[in-house]
């Protein structure tokens, strides 16, 4: 099931980004979904769904926008492995 919202933006923002409306709204829902995955407020496959593609190309998108897909650390992997 999908809701449908509507914002408000300057003609302006859309002429100025060189964009159909339709192109605006996917890029919004995009920019969306990976911020919202950045912020850990939605998983992977949540944001994914939000982009409207599959998991693995939002992980792919994630790496080309430096978004980080674990949340594991150096500290935490040397540790899971017994390295000193």
């Amino acid at each position: 099931m999908e809701e449908v919202l509507s914002i408000r933006l300057p003609e302006e923002i859309r002429q100025m980004l060189n964009r159909t409306p339709e192109e605006l709204a996917r890029d919004m829902r995009l920019y969306t979904a990976l911020m919202l995955f950045r912020l850990k407020k939605l998983s992977s496959g949540a944001a994914a769904d939000m982009a409207g593609m599959p998991r693995v190309q939002f992980l792919d998108l994630c790496a080309e926008y430096d978004i980080p897909v674990s949340q594991i650390t150096g500290d935490d992997l040397s540790q899971e492995l017994g390295v000193a």
